[in-house]
């Protein structure tokens, strides 16, 4: 039992720190022009016939960028909490040549929008149950804090990946069906989805890990040490009876 608990909150360790990774990566995509976060993006999308727009374009959590020769984006000013709305001023500001789907609506402004909160008190809650899960390589209650704290970081980042998708799985639909071939961000996609499973995995560890050692067990030592001091006295023997008897007559 006692290699159990901290190989099981090892394990939660390195899951929680793995989803972390994958998770800042995710954030910081477009944030910089620089290797590995300018390959990082949730969509990318012909926008040649757009006016104004590069022939390439990419939405990330910071910009909407270009795409140079060499395939990776090129992003301006960083603006935190960047939406998927093509025709407003904060991507394209023209309807022209825009799929209709996205003309006189806020879906996926508001989609796009409320990812960014979402995804930065997931990060929050699984730092958190990062620097805990020291305390679950030795503690039962340090387990149990560790588990509930990534519980609600993998809700946060359930909600965050599945707007993610909802938003921009759609939207690659709409301008596919435009004649704008458009393809998802295959990195972006596959690390917010692992750092679901890896968190997943980590709850399930941690609650474990609090789980090794519960036994009624533990309170027999408390049981014996009551009986040898109030336990019933020890009956004399015969043979000392008899004795006592002999002295006497």
């Amino acid at each position: 039992m006692g290699v159990a608990r901290p190989s099981l909150g090892f394990l939660g360790l390195f899951f929680v720190a793995g989803s972390l990774v994958l998770m800042f990566l995710t954030f910081l995509g477009g944030a910089r022009n620089k290797s590995p976060l300018n390959d990082i993006y949730f969509l990318q999308t012909n926008t040649s016939n757009i006016p104004g727009a590069p022939t390439l374009s990419r939405w990330t959590f910071w910009n909407l960028c270009r795409v140079d020769s060499s395939g990776h984006s090129q992003c301006g000013s960083s603006h935190p909490d960047y939406p998927f709305d093509p025709p407003s001023s904060r991507n394209f500001g023209t309807t022209t040549n825009i799929p209709a789907a996205f003309i006189g609506t806020n879906h996926y402004f508001l989609m796009t929008r409320f990812m960014f909160p979402f995804l930065l008190l997931g990060l929050f809650f699984a730092t958190c149950s990062l620097l805990t899960g020291l305390l679950a390589l030795c503690s039962r209650i340090g387990g149990y804090i560790s588990a509930l704290l990534a519980w609600i970081a993998l809700i946060f980042q359930i909600i965050t990946t599945c707007l993610m998708t909802a938003a921009y799985v759609q939207g690659r639909k709409h301008f596919n069906a435009n004649g704008q071939h458009s393809s998802l961000g295959v990195k972006a996609f596959a690390f917010m989805w692992t750092a679901v499973v890896s968190l997943f995995l980590a709850c399930l560890l941690y609650c474990l890990g609090g789980t090794v050692g519960r036994k009624d067990g533990g309170y027999s030592g408390r049981k014996e040490r009551r009986r040898g001091f109030f336990g019933p006295q020890r009956e004399p023997s015969t043979r000392s009876q008899s004795s006592n008897k002999e002295s006497y007559a």
